[in-house]
């Protein structure tokens, strides 16, 4: 197997970027992927939906990508929904409004609408709405943040936090005022950039259950900051949540290491859907791959 993908990987250097060539080893028949359903009427406004076969009843994972607020397409992240229906989930991956077209909090408003949308209809894809988790990773992660711990996002889209069976964050940027990054300034209207924009002030007892995850050798978010700083304010709050450190991971490879060449780098994969399983019951049996 590992011939395979060396094979492809030596063959897409030449032609593809690092995300087309960690897509490129996925199998075609790894399972079902159904592409460019509209949660709503923009053009960024869609989703893909990646269906472990024979799926009946399974957990349901919206995963949010990063890119600070300015770049990322859902079909850069195909290795993400592989990875997550190879487990037993169905896996919503969707865009969202990026700046300069969109800025905050228009994409929380795409995300909270995106999982509206999960809710509603992922029964005739075989998912269980009762078991509803997000997962994001860089700004996707914040976004997921901002959705479990800020009510006002889902309840605008006729949600709330506690459909939520859990979230995840994966280096995610949860305290970053003032904003040092100028590129992202503008994305959250610097220099008045409201202060109940950022997660770690949202942080209160009842909150859905939380995983926050880090690599150590992270030199783009802070992760003694940002997860440690939001874990502690959850803990502090009473809230449920854990978190994980992975030493030598950088911010890339964190979310990088859940492609099926790189799982050897760290369990990330293993650790995330161990986190998911004990929430509400466990991910389906499939064969593990």
């Amino acid at each position: 197997m590992r011939s395979v993908w060396l094979g492809a990987a030596l063959q897409a250097l030449t032609t593809r970027s690092p995300l087309a060539l960690i897509n490129g080893v996925i199998p075609a028949d790894a399972c079902q992927v159904v592409q460019g359903v509209s949660y709503g009427r923009g053009p960024r406004q869609q989703l893909d939906i990646y269906i472990p076969w024979r799926a009946a009843g399974a957990p349901v994972v919206v995963f949010f990508y990063g890119g600070s607020w300015r770049s990322g397409a859902r079909a850069d992240y195909k290795f993400v929904g592989d990875a997550l229906a190879s487990r037993g989930y169905v896996t919503v991956i969707a865009d969202y409004q990026l700046y300069p077209q969109a800025a905050y909090p228009d994409f929380l408003h795409d995300c909270a609408q995106a999982v509206a949308w999960a809710a509603q209809h992922c029964a005739p894809y075989g998912g269980d709405p009762a078991r509803l988790y997000l997962v994001g990773h860089s700004a996707g992660a914040y976004n997921a943040a901002m959705l479990a711990l800020d009510r006002r996002w889902l309840q605008a889209h006729g949600g709330s936090p506690a459909m939520l069976a859990g979230w995840v964050g994966m280096a995610g940027p949860y305290d970053f005022l003032p904003i040092q990054t100028r590129t992202v300034r503008p994305v959250f209207h610097y220099p008045r950039t409201p202060a109940d924009s950022q997660p770690v002030v949202h942080a209160h007892i009842g909150a859905p259950p939380a995983l926050l995850m880090a690599g150590s050798a992270d030199s783009m978010v802070d992760p003694r900051r940002n997860t440690d700083g939001l874990a502690q304010a959850l803990s502090a709050a009473k809230a449920d949540v854990q978190s994980i450190r992975y030493r030598g991971l950088g911010h890339e490879m964190l979310v990088g290491a859940l492609a099926r060449p790189l799982r050897w780098r760290a369990p990330v994969l293993q650790d995330l859907c161990a986190f998911l399983g004990k929430r509400r019951g466990a991910a389906i049996g499939l064969a593990q791959s």
